[in-house]
Order: C-alpha cells, then structure tokens, then sequence
C-alpha cells in the first residue's frame, strides 16, 4: 500500500503537455504561462505587419499573438486568446532589452529596426504555467509564469550593455484595426507604476488597468507620449526615496496620457542580477489592479510562484489518467490543458467585475467567468467540463445569468468576453450549455431565472430573424444571411430549451419548444436531398450548390453537404427524410470521400482540416462521422474516427487541423479517444466511437472512476468486436450520462475485422427526439 500511495504521490501530469502544439499551423494556440481559467494569459508575441504581406492574412494566422513559424518575437503580453479564428487583446506589450532604445516593433525583415529581438526554438521552453526563451539581440534570458490575476517576468542580462524595459500601451494582438481610444501611465515610486488603456478592437471601448511594479529600482524612466513629444524624469529616483507610498493611485511622481503612450525604464547595471517585473491585471480601477498584486503576489519568489502555477495544473491533469504512445499521451493531456484555459476568471480578489452594460458589479456568492465562444464550445468543451471542472460549470452559468441581466437587449451571450458581446457567430447555444448542465445534477444557480433568460433570448425579437423564425418555422434567405445554417442551430437550441423546461416541470413550454425544434424540416429540401435555403415566400434558393461554402450566403463557414447533417438532436427523422439507413450511409461516404475544391470554399479560412467534404478544422463537422451509429453502422464510425485521428492530429506544434477555438478542438479529441463523443448535448447521451488510447480512466466527483479498456487495440485492431458495461454486454451504440457518473468499466475487445450486427438494430441507436 506504501508503495502505490508513493507512486501516486508522483504521479505527474504535467509532464506530457506540450503547449507548442497548436502553434502551428492554423491551431492558434499560444505557448506561454497561464494557470487553469486564469484571468492572466502572458505569452510572447510575434506578430508585426512586415512588407509585402496581406495584413488581414497575418491577422488571422497570430490570432493567438504567436506563430511557430516566425522568428522574432516583439514581446511580452497579458492577455490572449486561445485557439480562436478572430483576435483581441495583447494588453500591455513589455520587451526588455539593451543598447539603443526603440518604441516602435520594426519589421521581422528587419528586427534592428525595433525593439523586437530574433530568437530560436532551440532556446525556447515551454510546459504549464511556465515559458522560457533566450532573446538573442539582447543576450537576454526571458522567463514567464503567472497566478490567476498577475504575471511574472524574470529576465537575466547576459550582455555588458546596460538595460532597459520598453511597455508600449499602444500594441495589440488585433494590431492592424485594434486602436489605443486613450491610455495613461502613473509612476508611483521608483519601482511602481499604473496603467491604463481602453481599446477599439473586436469588443469596443474595451477597458483594462495595470499595476506595474520592478523587482529593484530603476535609474531613469521615459514617459513617451508619440502623439506629442518625449518627456523624461531623470528625477524619478530620487523621488522615490521620499517613501511616497505604493498604494495612493489619485497621486503621481510623473504622469501621462494620450493614445500613443510608451514607457521605458533603465536600469544601468542590469547584469548584477536577475530583474523582476510583476503585473497585476483589473477591468474595473487602478486600485483593484495593484490588490490583485499585492494579494496575489506579496514577494519576488519567482520559483516559488512557478512551482505552485505547475501545482494547479498538476491538480487538474490528474483527473485523466490514460496509458498509451508517448505521441497519444502528449496529445490527450496537451488537449486537456488547453480545454482547462477557458472561460477564463474575469473579477478582482475582492470580487468586483465589469459587467456587460459597463457598470461595476460585485459577485458575492460566485466566482465571475468571462470568453464565452458558444458556437463552439457547446458542443464539446461544455460537456467535458461538467466532468473534468464540475465545481466550475454553476460559475459559469451563473456568469452567462449576470450577463443576461446587465444586456440592454435582454439576451445570454452569444461570442462575448471581457465585459463585451460580440455578436459573433449564430444561434442562441448559451441554453443548450445550461440544459446540459441543469439535466446532468448541476443546478447551483437560478433555475427560474434561466429558464427566463433561455425564453427571453430565444423569442428576442431584435436578434437574428427571430421573428420570421417564429414566423414561417424558418429564417427565410431573403430576410438574413446564412438563413439554413441559422435554422437549424436555432432548431437544435429549442430541443435543449423543451428538455430543460421539461425537467422543470413546464410542459406547455416545453411542447412548444419541442415543436419549433422540428424546424430543421423546413430547410429540407426532398427534391435534391440536402438543407436549401428558402425564401419568405417559399421558393428554394435557385442558385443552390451543396458544395459551394459562399462568404454570407445560406450556410455559416460551411456548405450543404455538411450542415445536412446538422439535426444532432433528431437523427432518425433526418435519416427518413434522405432516405432510409442505405441511402443515409451513402451519404455519408459521399461527404467524406467526394473532394472538395477549394474554389468552392475559398472565401472562408476557417473550412480546414479536409476529409473530402468533411471539414474537421471546422465545428459544424465535428459530430458528422458518429452518425453512422444513427443509420445501424458503428463499426463505420468507428473506420472514420480513426482516419480522422491518424490523419489530422498529432503531437507536433501544426497538429491541429485547424483553430483550437477556445479548446473545442481539444475536447473533441478527448472524448474521441475515450471512445464516445456527446453529438447532442442536453439529451445525456455519448455515441460511441472507438477508444484510441489502451486504457483512459476518468477520475469524477465523489471518487467514482470511469475506465475506458480497450483490449487488443493496434493499428489494425480498429474495429470494435464486443462491449462490456461493468460486466455486462453492451448492445448500444451509445452510452449515458448515467453510465460515466457512476463510475465503472468499459470494456472494448478491438478486432481487425468490423463487427456488423453490434449497435445496428435500431432500438440499440443513440436517442432520437421524434423515436
């Protein structure tokens, strides 16, 4: 017994992530320090627009800030997203560095021009809470880690110049349309100062606050302020040894404001030893930003705050334990890492926050989240949280209620964060993360009140053709774009919203919504045999191409072959309506073997990741091959999960076939490996898969395991030969929300050869609404 407690005493996580995955390619992840749902993201940034390049391309490929593939790095940020096919943030830029002093970039052709510095890969480090790299202009040794709501910076001088630290208020991730609306910096001592900046990027007027402080005191500091002329306090020192205390914000030694606002603190000596920056983050004051600091970060222990930012992910990680290739495990637990980063804390250690109608609010009685990007996240991330994070999700919930209430349009977010609603993307899928959470015995939160807000959003009548889906049982073409894709997540939203209020014992609303979630057969067009959009007078789109994924035309980043398939909830009728089992299968084949130009799909960035027709870089695809199970053939989602493991995933940083999209990609690949996959979230159900790893076992709530066995799994052996459930045979193609929370085994014996009578009758199908 000694033995295996010692053993899982060090038991260690941690050690399988690689936060580089992702970096390539058009994953859009970012490498650097950040805790679980950390409010502080602090990562190298690479971007700068250089010459000759299409500005709204390098837009897109730094949506996280960073790309492997560049070779300079411009600095230091606190904020990022992770994963995300549209960008922000990259509040406060800090660079360190020697010799002559630039406040501008440069170029990656040109880095002398700037303050930005080349760098290696050879000399970069990265793993969970912590980012390293030797900056090779400057001899300079840059090492990153955070707590929830401040950063760390240590930065070892190795050269003979003396040195300096540029903060540059002006950059952004979003650099080439994100504009400075106003900005100013506070020296409060000769080792302290505050920021401010508010921001015109994707969220407008987006406002943050900065508590600045240095690990010793600076010589000099230069309050640069570009719209007009240069100001400096050579004085500033000596100021500073008056004892004006840290804690008056109101008062200053020197001060400035404008929209282009740089500062830049020298040290002369700086290789006698390592210098310390610590910065603490608030949306709401000044004030609450320097208690985040000096509540999160009292001391300049930067080892010490290290070793506890790994303890947190270390915490985390444990609640997978997987066996597997070296390649399998850094995949999986890199996935979990990134699907434990968001939605991210967005208040202050006294528990004030900003709200979305740009008040000041308090939470008393819940932790406040911001980053909800539901167009994706509801599929998989949400699901997979109320399993990994359930102590999280009545957070979460309670943040999407606070949202609703403060909105001026009476409606849950859609695409928000940070205090801002974004209006990005389409469909009402706040409600089907609260159902889900709700129906799986996660209700500390005001059930009344969101079944409110569920209804609210779901009739507003200012909202996306609501009206006229009310209307005709469908968004007409010529009343919106993207009409067939609206039509049907709207469709899927009113399922979760009729099993929610079903639950609550509201009947009547729930017939209601149940009816309004048959809609998908609205856009069903019987004479081709795929979701056309219609117009408000009921004729069919003429120009209609089922392959053609056209910028703002009837489909959402997608076209017909793939959001035919978009009835999750309903799968049987959508089978009845292409025609039966054979014809549905065939179907599917077409979509994953029939190629797909790419003048078809050359208006959108986000279709990537292709399978024929199948876009696995691309949500609207991501349940698409777990429908075979619906039409009685498991063992062919079975073929095409794993052609999709093998072919778009790997261990390396380009091993994401396409945006992360705030961990949605990642738990897509954990549920995969695991075996099942929730394809309609709210109706409690997994279709089953195949398991890609040995043996995963998911550690839950109240120390129940559920353990996931394949038995003979190989590259060959892809094939599911039988399941046992706790012992006893499996006949579905499917599993419960009962069946994992209870804990348990299940086991696969796996086969080179399909079993094809396992999961075809049609009573052993995932559920079905209209079954």
């Amino acid at each position: 017994m000694a033995n295996a407690a010692n053993k899982e005493a060090k038991k260690d996580n941690t050690v399988w992530v690689d936060p580089f995955i992702g970096t390539g390619g058009d994953g859009h992840t970012f490498p650097g320090a950040v805790v679980p749902f950390g409010m502080v993201q602090l990562s190298p940034d690479t971007a700068a627009l250089s010459r000759g390049v299409d500005p709204q391309h390098e837009i897109y490929k730094h949506c996280a800030g960073y790309h492997y593939d560049d070779h300079t790095i411009i600095g230091f940020s606190h904020t990022h997203f992770s994963g995300t096919g549209h960008s922000d943030l990259g509040d406060l830029l800090i660079m360190p560095g020697t010799g002559k002093v630039h406040t501008k970039p440069g170029t990656e052709e040109d880095p002398d021009s700037g303050y930005r510095s080349r760098f290696s890969h050879d000399r970069e480090q990265a793993s969970p809470g912590y980012y390293m790299v030797e900056l090779d202009d400057y001899q300079i040794k840059a090492e990153l880690t955070t707590t929830t709501r401040t950063g760390l910076h240590k930065y070892t001088f190795n050269g003979e110049k003396d040195g300096h630290v540029v903060m540059d208020l002006t950059s952004s991730i979003y650099n080439f349309k994100n504009k400075v609306v106003w900005s100013d910096v506070r020296v409060i001592d000769n080792q302290t100062l505050l920021a401010y900046r508010s921001t015109n990027g994707w969220a407008k007027h987006r406002e943050m606050y900065f508590a600045i402080k240095f690990s010793r005191p600076f010589d000099r500091i230069e309050l640069i302020n570009e719209d007009n002329a240069r100001y400096r306090c050579n004085g500033c020192l000596d100021a500073g040894k008056s004892n004006k205390p840290s804690t008056i914000v109101n008062d200053a030694i020197q001060f400035t404001a404008g929209k282009d606002i740089k500062v830049v603190a020298h040290f002369d000596d700086a290789k006698q030893a390592p210098l310390l920056v610590k910065v603490g983050l608030s949306a709401v004051s000044r004030s609450n930003a320097l208690e985040n600091l000096t509540t999160e970060l009292p001391d300049w222990n930067f080892e010490r705050v290290r070793a506890e930012a790994k303890e947190q992910w270390r915490d985390k990680l444990n609640v997978i334990d997987a066996e597997g290739t070296k390649a399998e495990k850094r995949q999986l637990y890199t996935s979990l890492y990134h699907a434990l980063q968001a939605p991210s804390v967005y208040q202050d250690v006294n528990g004030e926050y900003r709200g979305v109608d740009g008040e000041i609010h308090k939470a008393t009685d819940f932790q406040h989240y911001t980053l909800f990007s539901l167009w994706d996240t509801y599929r998989a991330l949400h699901p997979l949280l109320t399993y990994v994070a359930p102590e999280k999700v009545s957070d979460m919930i309670q943040s999407m209620l606070v949202h609703y209430q403060q909105s001026y349009d009476d409606m849950l977010p859609i695409w928000s964060f940070h205090a801002h609603e974004t209006w990005t993307m389409i469909g009402y899928h706040a409600v089907s993360v609260i159902a889900d959470a709700y129906l799986k015995g996660i209700r500390d939160f005001d059930h009344e009140l969101a079944l409110k807000a569920m209804l609210d959003t779901a009739n507003n009548p200012k909202y996306d053709a609501i009206p006229e889906y009310i209307k005709y049982g469908y968004v007409p073409m010529d009343k919106l774009s993207e009409s067939v894709s609206i039509t049907l997540e709207y469709a899927y939203d009113d399922f979760t919203i009729a099993r929610f209020a079903e639950a609550l014992g509201e009947q009547k609303i729930a017939d209601e919504f149940y009816r309004r979630a048959l809609s998908y057969k609205n856009v069903f067009d019987p004479s081709v045999g795929f979701m056309r959009g219609k117009d408000s007078k009921g004729g069919w789109n003429p120009a209609f191409d089922p392959e053609e994924a056209k910028l703002m035309g009837p489909f959402t980043e997608g076209n017909s072959y793939q959001y035919t398939f978009y009835v999750p909830h309903d799968a049987q009728e959508l089978i009845k309506l292409i025609g039966g089992d054979k014809a549905f299968e065939q179907r599917l084949d077409t979509l994953f073997e029939k190629e797909l130009s790419h003048e078809k799909i050359k208006e959108h960035e986000d279709i990537a990741g292709l399978i024929g027709q199948y876009a696995h870089g691309n949500e609207p695809s991501h349940h698409i091959a777990y429908m075979y199970n619906d039409a009685g053939k498991p063992w062919r989602t079975q073929e095409r999960i794993r052609q999709i493991m093998d072919t778009l995933s790997s261990d390396k940083p380009d091993g994401l076939a396409g945006n992360d999209d705030v961990g949605q990609m990642s738990a897509w690949y954990i549920f995969s490996a695991m075996g099942f996959y929730p394809v309609a979230p709210g109706n409690l159900s997994y279709s089953i898969g195949a398991p890609q790893l040995p043996k995963i076992s998911l550690n839950l709530a109240k120390n129940k395991t559920f353990t996931v066995e394949a038995k003979g799994l190989s590259k060959a052996n892809k094939y599911i030969k039988s399941v046992n459930l706790n012992g006893k045979t499996l006949q579905r193609s499917y599993i419960t929300h009962d069946d994992i929370q209870q804990g348990g085994v299940l086991t696969f014996e796996m086969s080179d050869k399909p079993n094809k009578t396992w999961g075809s009758a049609l009573e052993h199908r995932p559920p079905s609404m209209s079954r």
